[in-house]
């Protein structure tokens, strides 16, 4: 037997089982006859009659364009006509309208039904209430603009409370470096004043350890993110102050900083690091008009800042003593504060210190507690 049999139907079980099937079904049916293109309805189920609200004598002989309106979508109607005009399949959502003139989402299947030669007599369609659904997509289109909206607002506040953070950040790096500036001047002055010899010298040492944190905050206030420092500013600026004081004859400094951006926590550490170990080079590396070089080199790798300062000098041990100094010391202080290493060699001629710190070593509560832990007590 072939499977065209097996689809077959006998006449009898489609007058009688089919016919009490599509009028039972609990969906929605109706069935139109290709008459001059008119289109009257010729059936419908008792599914149909309850969705549109009509009684079987009110639709039989009337064509399906009695249930649109005003709301009714014309181009899904256009489309409908063309399918129809073509005799093949079409399914579509359009609203259409009960007796009672209130609407609903109608989710309809549109199929040809043909003879035995192949022409179209019939045009069968299903339906579906889809207005639930249509319903909850307006639902959730309402939300997601209440939502959207919601986050934009959230969005603004927070902008404009970081604007106020950022203004006000802003502001406390602006004083404290008007403030360190006034500290600086101050001790500057009280130096002049002072007799020569450790005293004046150590005076003169803190207003410029004093002046490099003022240049930090400085850079802090003026950059776009006060939340970040780029050692290579601070660099080109701390060196260009430090050359301009040297003769260029008999030392000579070059330097290779990334633009490396630091947390601002770390600024404050790196920026005593880099002014110590820089200025204890040229000024104690060379005594006695002796010539020489330093150099200075910043890299990014691996999420650390590497540092290397070297200099052809008279080396640690040929050094002269200075009793009053603590420049190596607070050097030790500010990279063990930093999570960091360092390594202090001879190189004959020369020192070689080579620092390593993480990027992500501090936070900004951590750098106040470790540095007032580590300072010595007449730091305080």
């Amino acid at each position: 037997m072939t499977d065209t049999a097996h689809q077959a139907v006998p006449a009898a079980l489609a007058q009688t089982t089919l016919a009490s099937a599509f009028s039972e079904s609990p969906t929605p049916m109706v069935l139109t006859e290709v008459r001059g293109g008119a289109h009257p309805i010729v059936w419908a189920n008792a599914a149909f009659l309850a969705l549109t609200g009509y009684a079987w004598h009110e639709l039989e002989g009337r064509n399906c364009r009695m249930l649109q309106g005003p709301q009714t979508d014309r181009e899904t109607v256009a489309r409908i006509s063309a399918a129809v005009a073509e005799g093949r399949s079409f399914e579509a959502e359009l609203v259409n309208y009960r007796k009672d003139g209130t609407s609903f989402w109608n989710g309809m299947t549109l199929s040809p039904v043909r003879d035995a030669t192949g022409a179209v007599t019939h045009y069968y369609s299903a339906q579906a209430d889809m207005t639930g659904k249509h319903s909850l997509e307006v639902a959730m289109t309402l939300a997601n603009i209440d939502l959207e909206r919601r986050v934009s607002e959230q969005t603004a506040d927070l902008r404009a409370t970081l604007e106020q953070k950022t203004a006000l950040l802003h502001e406390v790096d602006h004083r404290v470096k008007n403030n360190l500036q006034v500290i600086s001047s101050l001790m500057l002055l009280k130096a002049r004043r002072t007799p020569e010899g450790e005293a004046r010298d150590a005076l003169n040492g803190m207003a410029e350890r004093i002046g490099a944190l003022s240049t930090v905050h400085r850079m802090l206030y003026s950059a776009g993110d006060v939340t970040r420092f780029d050692l290579r500013e601070f660099a080109d600026d701390f060196l260009g102050d430090l050359v301009a004081g040297l003769d260029g004859e008999r030392t000579a400094v070059s330097a290779a900083i990334d633009s490396v951006a630091v947390s601002a926590a770390m600024a404050a550490p790196l920026a005593l690091m880099l002014h110590e170990l820089a200025t204890n080079a040229v000024r104690h590396a060379f005594p006695d008009n002796r010539a020489g070089r330093v150099s200075i080199t910043a890299r990014r790798l691996d999420g650390a800042l590497h540092m290397l300062i070297e200099d052809d000098g008279v080396g640690l041990a040929a050094a002269i003593p200075n009793p009053a100094g603590f420049g190596r010391s607070l050097v030790e202080m500010v990279v063990r504060q930093l999570r960091g290493t360092i390594a202090w060699s001879e190189t004959t001629p020369g020192t070689r210190v080579e620092i390593s710190v993480p990027l992500d070593a501090i936070s900004l509560r951590e750098a106040a507690d470790t540095t007032a832990e580590e300072l010595p007590q007449w730091a305080k």
